[in-house]
């Protein structure tokens, strides 16, 4: 059973001593999406943290995944790496039954003068919501993981695949069932869990909400799957391209919007009403600067190759999976929405999340509508559909002064191509292959991805 974030900070209280918390973890993601924060005992976190909050250096919107600090022109030693002030998000405290004594809540970020940190991803996300209710409209999301299990050497656990098998790797389903009960524990909605196409690979499908939990829900997931994995004396991980000949790892972000309750895209029949071609459209505008936000290292990008699952142009269709925008439609349904299949499993969700947000308002606030439709095999026949980025390069040079930058905020993107053009020049020194994913790439990304 579910056990939804309580929503009030009387309620966490309340289940803080039910569960006898005695640590509170306050979170905010960074820029890769990894947690970072504080813990606090819980008697000081309700006397003071919670009125008060704490303190954390910005260098943690910085630092690449080995924890340096790339050259950045608005967090560095002449700035001398500020504080800022992380403040509960009351609304998200989860208890993490996987860990005894210990419970989670999420905290915004705000600098020195009390504004919204601008390098903040849960603030980048909160401005694209706002954006797009602006509109009437409550975007409504989902995202599906698929990750590699591992042994402690970082060799899959497997040698083979199964997709979907009930009877093989029966061994390792004590892990995944332990995972599938730590994330329902701290309220993320667990759908089901089935092998994927990858020898030790998995995808752990869970539920829809609204934009901000489900992307709070997905950095939880991360770090649940993760932790649990270590109690079984295995590891997981998210790297998009761990291997150059195995399946690579997706992040797929589903997307609806809703109107006075009920989903605006429900009466498309047979294809999108006009609400829906304007939201595909606008994702599909801008699908090649969101490039940078789906795959922000150079392993990434290498997913992004014909027959892999993973898009390799710009382009929409119905339940096809070789295109970029999938739609899942039926005639009326409540489940009408639209799948964006480019992201990789390391992409930041808060990040990914308001690219689409943003992308797909902008369709909206213009009225565009969709080219045609695509239908059959998208990489043998792409047709004039353009081409999405195969390097991060390629990457940062469609994101860098496109319209989807300025609408994700100026100094955020600067600050974001700053730490994409450092791991350039280390991919061109220790990875010059574009397609061959090496140990370096392994050692720099397997376990922090």
């Amino acid at each position: 059973m579910t056990t939804r974030p309580a929503s009030n900070l009387d309620e966490f209280r309340s289940r803080c001593k039910e569960a006898d918390i005695h640590t509170v973890e306050i979170a905010t993601p960074d820029t890769y999406g990894h947690l970072r924060g504080k813990r606090v005992p819980v008697d000081r976190f309700f006397s003071t943290t919670v009125e008060h909050g704490v303190h954390l250096a910005d260098a943690i919107f910085v630092i690449d995944m080995e924890n340096d600090l790339p050259d950045n022109e608005f967090i560095n030693m002449d700035s001398g790496f500020l504080d800022c002030h992380l403040v509960v998000d009351e609304r998200t405290g989860r208890i993490l039954t996987h860990r005894p004594g210990y419970a989670l809540i999420f905290a915004d970020s705000l600098d020195q003068r009390g504004e919204p940190h601008a390098l903040a991803p849960r603030n980048v996300l909160a401005a694209q919501i706002q954006r797009c209710r602006a509109q009437d409209l409550d975007p409504v999301v989902a995202t599906e993981l698929e990750f590699f299990l591992c042994t402690p050497e970082w060799e899959p656990v497997q040698s083979h695949i199964q997709y979907s098998s009930l009877t093989d790797a029966l061994a390792i389903e004590d892990a995944l069932a332990d995972m599938r009960d730590a994330l329902l524990g701290a309220g993320v909605e667990v759908e089901s869990s089935n092998a994927e196409y990858g020898p030790g690979q998995v995808e752990i499908n869970t539920g829809h909400g609204g934009a901000m939990k489900v992307a709070d829900d997905t950095v939880l997931f991360k770090s649940i799957v993760k932790q649990v994995a270590v109690q079984h004396g295995l590891r997981a991980t998210f790297m998009p391209k761990p291997w150059t000949e195995a399946s690579g790892s997706g992040m797929h972000i589903h997307t609806s919007l809703s109107a006075q309750g009920a989903n605006a895209f429900a009466d498309s029949d047979g294809g999108p009403n006009a609400l829906m071609g304007s939201w595909i459209a606008g994702m599909l505008e801008h699908a090649e600067s969101m490039s940078l936000l789906a795959a922000p290292t150079p392993n990434g990008p290498k997913r992004i190759r014909p027959n892999t699952f993973a898009p390799t142009h710009v382009h929409w269709g119905l339940d096809n999976r070789t295109v970029l925008a999938r739609c899942i439609i039926e005639g009326g349904s409540q489940a009408n929405r639209v799948e964006f299949r480019s992201a990789g499993a390391d992409a930041n969700p808060y990040l990914v999340i308001a690219g689409v947000l943003a992308a797909g308002t902008d369709g909206v606030e213009r009225g565009l509508t969709p080219p045609m439709m695509a239908e059959g095999d998208m990489y043998s026949n792409p047709g004039d559909h353009p081409a999405l980025p195969t390097d991060l390069a390629g990457a940062i040079a469609a994101y860098d002064g496109s319209p989807l930058a300025a609408q994700l905020g100026d100094m955020f993107s600067k600050s974001y191509i700053s730490i994409a053009v450092a791991e350039v020049g280390h991919a061109a020194e220790h990875a010059p292959d574009p397609d061959e994913v090496n140990d370096w790439e392994r050692a720099r990304f397997i376990e922090h991805s």
